[in-house]
């Protein structure tokens, strides 16, 4: 019996549980994975993003892909202002599905069947530095005589309208030699508006773990730190860091992409559900995009010192929430809420090659190591290097120009030498993806020297 017949004979074994209910439980399933979608992203919109619960309802709960999509307008939603805690209700004789805020990693799902807590007493908002100087703070950003550059002003307004570019852009922040060039923003948000990153939360992660080698608390080269792949004779436990970083874990995973719905939506923690897939594949060799990879990969590096709180705050990210399961492990791929500017601010830092106000916190090399190929790569347009994708053969575009990218349309683009940065934020859908090439590439030439 070969290794593809005993994995899908462990997979059958693993979905029977849930195949051998009856034939209602798959949609209360669904209904209670609706239910704690709408209660985590009204939750994070709210108090991480700073948005009304209309502009939530026409940007966050629409687009929803099929498996929920329908269900979610269907469910009401109660908020605790108070409290700060949304909840959601999916079936009789359960418990609402809960979301609950606190000011240091945002919003939090709980598990189904959830009964609830009360803090009794009002959370307590975060310390904004908006006064100081670009870039801790907001003052002085922009630079005024970039209004001069008419080609500019022409692209970010097609931009805002949708018309050139394609997708439902919601900010626009173009950044040159440490000075903000232009920013627009539709109506609803403003500089101070926060979303979900999305897969950009990956490149963010990549950067915290940087953080982490620096401190000498992490090493890419070595196994990653999972205790779970610890016991003898686990083949797991050659899988270092580097693979976890550049999708070559050679793990199998439920989907391709592996959207982890039951971490996301359904109240799961990420240990016991990112710990337990097997290997299918020898570590390196193949180029597989997962959300469990970087899961993991953050789940080793926190054998360390890992406060990425701590480390947005350095660089000025005040309005940046890294969110966590119920376990206090960080959801760092997907799960970020973060404004342009913030994004904006984690660009400059890989344009100071990792130093921040005279201070390294990156590795010297590390802007190279997360630009540069190594390994198994992705039979697409755009190559991978480690958390970062790689725009090296988009014509028009230079090639050390490296970005994150994350679903509906979330862009940080970094280019080095062109003292670069683009940030682009959206609601795209499936049908109606934003062109990144053509956008960066168009940037490029109207900001040439």
């Amino acid at each position: 019996m070969n290794l593809r017949t005993l994995l899908a004979i462990g997979c059958a074994l693993f979905s029977a549980p849930v195949a051998a209910q009856t034939s209602t439980a798959p949609g209360e399933y669904e209904r209670a994975l609706a239910a704690g979608y709408k209660a985590q992203f009204i939750c994070s919109g709210l108090w991480n993003g700073g948005k009304t619960l209309k502009d939530i309802e026409a940007d966050e709960l629409t687009g929803i892909y099929d498996r929920i999509g329908k269900l979610v307008p269907t469910l009401a939603a109660e908020i605790d202002e108070q409290e700060r805690q949304v909840r959601v209700r999916y079936t009789d004789g359960m418990p609402p599905r809960t979301a609950i805020w606190n000011r240091r990693t945002g919003c939090t799902a709980m598990p189904i069947g959830f009964a609830g807590i009360k803090t009794g007493k009002p959370a307590k908002l975060r310390a904004f530095n908006d006064n100081l100087p670009w870039p801790m703070g907001d003052r002085n950003a922009v630079l005024a005589e970039a209004a001069t550059n008419g080609a500019l002003r022409q692209i970010t307004s097609r931009v805002l309208d949708n018309s050139q570019y394609g997708g439902k852009t919601s900010a626009v922040v173009v950044i040159k030699n440490g000075k903000i060039l232009t920013e627009k923003y539709k109506n609803g948000h403003d500089l101070h508006t926060a979303q979900r990153t999305w897969s950009v939360a990956k490149s963010i992660a990549g950067t915290l773990i940087g953080h982490s080698v620096q401190e000498g608390f992490s090493d890419v080269n070595a196994p990653a730190k999972i205790l779970e792949w610890m016991k003898f004779g686990d083949p797991r436990s050659s899988i270092t860091l580097d693979h976890l970083m550049r999708m070559s874990s050679g793990l199998t995973s439920d989907t391709a992409g592996n959207r982890t719905d039951p971490i996301y939506m359904g109240g799961a923690s990420v240990t016991e559900r990112t710990t337990s897939w097997p290997l299918l594949y020898k570590p390196g060799t193949r180029f597989r995009y997962a959300n469990n990879d970087t899961l993991l990969a953050v789940h080793a590096a926190r054998s360390g010192r890992f406060d990425p709180d701590f480390f947005f705050e350095k660089i000025g990210m005040t309005r940046t929430y890294a969110e966590t399961d119920w376990q206090d492990n960080y959801i760092l791929s997907s799960q970020v809420w973060t404004t342009a500017r913030d994004l904006g601010r984690m660009g400059m830092l890989y344009l100071n090659n990792g130093v921040w106000n005279g201070e390294r916190l990156l590795p010297e090399n590390w802007r190279d190591y997360v630009s540069t190929p190594s390994g198994p790569q992705p039979d697409r347009e755009f190559g991978y290097g480690a958390t970062f994708w790689l725009m090296n053969k988009t014509n028009g575009v230079p090639t050390d120009t490296f970005a994150g990218f994350g679903n509906r349309g979330q862009y940080l683009v970094i280019i080095p030498s062109r003292d670069l940065v683009i940030v682009r934020r959206g609601y795209d859908t499936r049908e109606n993806r934003f062109d990144i090439a053509a956008f960066t590439r168009d940037i490029v030439e109207a900001t040439a020297p």
